[in-house]
């Protein structure tokens, strides 16, 4: 695991060099390939040094972060042409890569909490420094302080589970179970805000509709997971206080996966419906962990994969259309199908594989959510229904909402999709739809 980190340190050197850009790029997607070649030990932490291991959890969030962080490069052309700090841009990009890197592959529970919190650093300069409109340095403010108010509880919470068991390792963390509710609250209420659960979400939509592409790219794809990773790996030693609480927890998801669809429906910026969308998925995931079975973690699992691929790719379009257009109203992008007949096809199978329709990872991920749900209480069913009835709505909303129609008249110039925005839209979808051949590897662990 050292090896990858080294890697990721030395090619920081690069973005120093004028006329960078693509090769950083190459660069990540080399990386990535090694990483893929790692020999993985299904059920136990591998490749071991130091403080770093990695098994299944791990080895497929990583890969996520690597992928992610290679196509924001590929979808912020704009700032190479404009040569607005590319530099610094590519800086920042591999900074976070390397928190998350960090977050993803160390075994200690305050180094965890060391890089879960230093990831958010570099998203905020992103979001502040290449964002849109003023309105981003308040967007950046929620971020911070919804974040950081409920971290600090946290930390405690791992200074007080130090003190107690003089032990750090997940994987030996495992062999212990407290019940202390003070204790459950301080060390799973930082990683629902960064889900984001319902009541505490209300940073993420605004983040979203402030950051430039890259900045929703990685917000969507990767920072969601930690705070899904962070529970999965929480919730082993949890489990007593957990069996008391979950049905608060279920429930507060549930509702609110069920409010934010029909507030999807409400929303006229497309990155914010979008943004809503991935609240009311990650309230099903958070569900899922806390059913605290085996089809509800797998299903969590998938569900957190398929959403970074689907979810990146939509904002990918919603840029691609903002680029031409300098508007994400959907009273003004309408019509696209008559400009970008092709964009249309790729606009209509991210939003299929976001409402679940197979072969998406999606699917897979959320047939096992419903499962492990309905397995905890037959009641669930009406919300599941709702909540995969309203995803569908507010996806087709959007698809003919944008492609069909008439097209608005303040468009006066217009230019066609590039080989660059195909290749990225296919990055986004076929890893989506082709690793459901390869689902025993999500499906058989633990």
């Amino acid at each position: 695991m050292m090896k990858f980190l080294m890697m990721i340190t030395f090619m920081m050197f690069l973005c120093f060099k004028k006329k960078m850009f693509w090769m950083v790029q190459m660069m990540l997607f080399f990386m990535m390939v090694m990483f893929m070649n790692l020999s993985m030990s299904i059920n136990n932490f591998t490749n071991l040094s130091y403080m770093f291991g990695c098994d299944m959890i791990s080895f497929g969030l990583i890969l996520l972060s690597m992928w992610i962080c290679s196509l924001m490069i590929m979808a912020s052309e704009n700032l190479f042409k404009k040569n607005i700090y590319i530099n610094f841009f590519l800086l920042n990009i591999m900074m976070l890569l390397m928190m998350l890197y960090l977050t993803f592959s160390v075994m200690n529970l305050f180094m965890f909490y060391l890089f879960f919190e230093g990831s958010l650093i570099p998203t905020l300069i992103l979001i502040i420094g290449w964002g849109y409109q003023p309105e981003r340095v308040q967007a950046g403010m929620y971020l911070l302080f919804y974040t950081l108010f409920l971290s600090l509880p946290m930390l405690l919470g791992i200074f007080y589970i130090y003190s107690k068991t003089n032990c750090m390792m997940f994987y030996l963390l495992k062999f212990y179970n407290f019940n202390n509710m003070l204790l459950y609250f301080s060390m799973i209420m930082a990683f629902l805000v960064k889900m984001p659960m319902y009541f505490i979400h209300l940073w993420l939509p605004k983040a979203h509709v402030e950051a430039p592409i890259s900045g929703s790219m990685i917000l969507a794809g990767v920072m969601l997971k930690l705070g899904g990773y962070g529970l999965l790996r929480v919730m082993v030693f949890m489990q007593e206080m957990n069996l008391k609480m979950n049905y608060i927890l279920i429930n507060i998801s549930l509702v609110g996966g069920l409010f934010i669809s029909l507030k999807c429906l409400c929303q006229i910026d497309i990155k914010s419906l979008i943004a809503y969308s991935s609240v009311a998925h990650m309230g099903m995931v958070i569900g899922g962990i806390f059913t605290m079975n085996y089809w509800g973690f797998l299903g969590s699992y998938i569900m957190m994969i398929g959403h970074g691929l689907c979810s990146s790719g939509m904002f990918c379009l919603s840029n691609i259309n903002y680029e031409r257009l300098n508007s994400r109203s959907l009273y003004l992008n309408k019509g696209m199908m008559n400009f970008m007949p092709s964009m249309s096809l790729w606009w209509f199978l991210l939003l299929s594989s976001n409402m679940a329709a197979p072969p998406s990872l999606n699917l897979m991920g959320e047939i096992s959510l419903i499962i492990s749900l309905v397995s905890w209480s037959s009641i669930s069913m009406i919300m599941l229904m709702m909540i995969s009835f309203f995803s569908a709505v507010y996806s087709l909303y959007l698809y003919f909402f944008s492609q069909h129609g008439k097209y608005s008249l303040n468009i006066y110039s217009f230019y066609m999709g590039m080989s660059r925005e195909y290749l990225m839209l296919m990055l986004h979808w076929l890893p989506l739809n082709v690793l459901i051949l390869k689902i025993d590897y999500f499906m058989i662990w633990f």
